[in-house]
C-alpha cells in the first residue's frame, strides 16, 4: 500500500508535465487521472486502518492518509472529474488539461501531508497552478484576477513559513505533532496563513471577486476543491493540538455568520455562491470529526451549482425572476440547493446533522440558526420561475452534453452518500432540518425576497486585503495568547 500511494501522489505530476507532449491526450490523461483518484478516496474511506510514511528522514517528510483524507480525496476527485467532463467539447487547450491535473495532483498531496514544509511547498504549488487557471482567457480583466490571488497568495504563505521555521527551531522537525509546544507566534502565523488560504473569516474576503469572475469550470474547482486546502491543514491540527481547536470554533462561528451575510443580501448568482463558500467552510471547521463528510458534500453541490450558473442567462437574480427556466436546469439547481440547506434525503442532512451532532449545545444553537440563513439565500435559487411547458430544443441548443454528465456525476454524488449514515435520521433531526428549512424560506419571502440593501464591498479593494490580514495576525496573537 506504501509503494502505491507514492505512485498515485506522484502519477498526477508526472502525467500534468507530460501532457504537453501528448496534446491529443489530455483529456483522456486528465480523465483518467482522476479515475483513480476516485477509487484512491474511496478505498481509504472504507479502510480504518491510518497509513503513514515517513520519506527523507533528514529533511522530515510524513504522509499521513486515513479516513480524513479520503474524504477530502474523494470530493477532489468527484469535482475535477466533472469539471473534465463539463469542458470536453468546449475546445479547451492541453493548457488547460495539464494545468487542471497538476492542481489536482497538488491538492491530493495537501490532504496526505503531515509536516509543515511538505505542506508549504504543495500550497505553492496549488497558487501557481489555480493563477494560471484563473488567467487563463488572457483577458485583462482575468489576468488582473489573477494576479490579485496569487499576490495575496503568496503573502499569505510568507506569514505560513515563517511560524514553520519557528515551529522547527522549537523541535528540530517540521512534523505536524510539533505544534502541540510551539511558540505562540509561531501558531499565530502559521493559521494566519491558512485562513487567508481557505478563505476564513476577514482573511477570505479575496474569495468572491475572484471566485465569481473566474471561468465557470475554474470557479467550480475553486469552491468545490481549492478552498479546502487551506481548511484540511487545520482541521488536521484540531485534532493533534488541543489550543488550536478553541481558535477554530470561534473561527468557524464567524466565517459562517459573514458568509451568509454576503450570500442573502448578494444580487449577482456566482458572487452569491462564492460567498456562501465562505459561511459553509464555517461549518467544515466546525466539528474535526465530521469535517471530512460536510467538505465531500459542500464540493458536490457548490460545483454543480457553479456549473449550472455559467449557463443561466443572466448573472442577475432580478433579470432570472423574468426569465422561466428550462425544468431540467431548474430541477438540478434545487437539488443541489436543498443539499446546500440541508433538506433530508439528500447529503446535505446528513452532513449537517453529524457536524452539529459532534458540537457543543450552545455551538449547535448558533449553527442552526446560521443555517436558516442559508436556507434563506438559496431560496432566490430555488423559487426561480420554471417553464410550464417542457422546454423546447431551443432552451438547450447552448448546453453541451457534458454539461448534463458532470452534473449528474455531481448531484448522484449527493443523493448516494446520503446513505453514510442512517442513524441521523432520527424524528428530533428531521424536524430540526425541516423548521430551519421552512423559516428560511418564510424569512425569504416575507423579508428578504424584494430586499434591496447591498453590503459595502470596499473590503474586497486590494489594497485592504493585506491590512485586514495584518488585523487578523494581531487577533491571532491575542487569541493565542489568552
Amino acid at each position: 500500500m506504501n509503494t502505491l500511494t507514492i505512485l498515485w501522489i506522484a502519477l498526477p505530476l508526472f502525467v500534468g508535465f507530460s501532457g504537453y507532449l501528448l496534446p491529443h491526450l489530455t483529456r483522456t490523461l486528465a480523465l483518467s487521472i482522476t479515475s483513480i483518484s476516485i477509487a484512491y478516496g474511496l478505498s481509504r474511506i472504507v479502510d480504518p486502518n491510518t497509513l503513514t510514511l515517513e520519506l527523507l528522514d533528514n529533511f522530515g517528510v510524513t504522509l499521513v492518509v486515513d479516513s480524513l483524507s479520503g474524504f477530502f480525496i474523494l470530493t477532489n476527485a468527484l469535482v475535477t472529474t466533472a469539471v473534465v467532463l463539463y469542458c470536453w467539447q468546449q475546445g479547451k487547450s492541453k493548457f488547460f488539461y495539464t494545468q487542471t491535473i497538476i492542481l489536482h495532483g497538488s491538492v491530493n498531496a495537501v490532504f496526505i501531508c503531515a509536516d509543515l514544509m511538505s505542506l508549504y511547498v504543495a500550497l505553492e504549488v496549488i497558487g501557481i497552478a489555480a493563477f494560471l487557471l484563473i488567467a487563463y482567457p488572457r483577458t485583462d480583466r482575468s489576468i488582473w484576477v489573477g494576479l490579485r490571488y496569487l499576490f495575496i497568495s503568496n503573502t499569505a504563505m510568507l506569514f505560513y513559513l515563517m511560524g514553520a521555521v519557528l515551529v522547527y527551531q522549537t523541535n528540530q522537525s517540521f512534523s505536524f505533532n510539533g505544534l502541540e509546544n510551539a511558540p505562540t507566534d509561531a501558531i499565530a502565523l502559521i493559521v494566519l496563513g491558512l485562513l487567508t488560504k481557505g478563505g476564513i473569516f476577514a482573511s477570505g474576503l479575496w474569495l468572491p471577486l475572484t471566485h465569481s469572475e473566474s471561468e465557470t469550470p475554474v470557479s467550480a474547482l475553486l469552491s468545490g476543491v481549492v478552498v479546502k486546502t487551506g481548511v484540511f491543514p487545520l482541521v488536521r491540527f484540531a485534532l493533534i493540538a488541543e489550543d488550536i481547536a478553541p481558535i477554530l470554533q470561534v473561527f468557524s462561528i464567524g466565517t459562517a455568520l459573514l458568509g451568509v451575510s454576503y450570500a442573502i443580501l448578494e444580487k449577482d448568482t456566482k458572487r452569491m455562491l462564492a460567498s456562501s463558500t465562505i459561511s459553509q467552510i464555517g461549518f467544515v471547521l466546525a466539528a474535526p470529526a465530521a469535517a471530512g463528510f460536510y467538505a465531500l458534500t459542500h464540493g458536490l453541490a457548490k460545483a454543480s451549482l457553479f456549473l449550472i450558473a455559467g449557463n443561466l442567462p443572466s448573472r442577475d437574480f432580478q433579470t432570472l425572476k423574468r426569465s422561466p427556466l428550462p425544468r431540467g436546469i431548474w430541477l438540478a439547481i434545487v437539488i443541489a440547493s436543498l443539499s446546500i440547506s440541508g433538506l433530508p434525503l439528500l447529503a446535505g442532512f446528513e452532513a449537517k446533522a453529524l457536524t452539529t451532532q459532534n458540537l457543543e449545545y450552545w455551538h449547535a444553537t448558533v449553527m442552526n440558526l446560521i443555517a436558516v440563513g442559508t436556507a434563506i439565500a438559496f431560496a432566490k435559487f430555488i423559487f426561480l420561475p420554471v417553464e410550464k411547458q417542457t422546454a423546447s430544443a431551443a432552451s438547450y441548443k447552448k448546453i453541451k452534453s457534458g454539461f448534463w454528465l458532470a452534473i449528474g456525476l455531481l448531484l448522484s454524488g449527493l443523493v448516494l452518500a446520503n446513505g453514510q449514515s442512517f442513524e441521523l435520521y432520527t424524528v428530533n433531526k428531521v424536524l430540526i432540518a425541516l423548521a430551519i428549512v421552512g423559516t428560511g424560506w418564510t424569512t425569504y419571502w416575507l423579508i428578504f425576497r424584494r430586499f434591496t440593501l447591498k453590503l459595502p464591498q470596499g473590503v474586497e479593494r486590494f489594497e485592504n486585503l493585506i491590512g485586514i490580514m495584518s488585523l487578523m495576525l494581531m487577533l491571532l496573537f491575542g487569541m493565542v495568547v489568552v
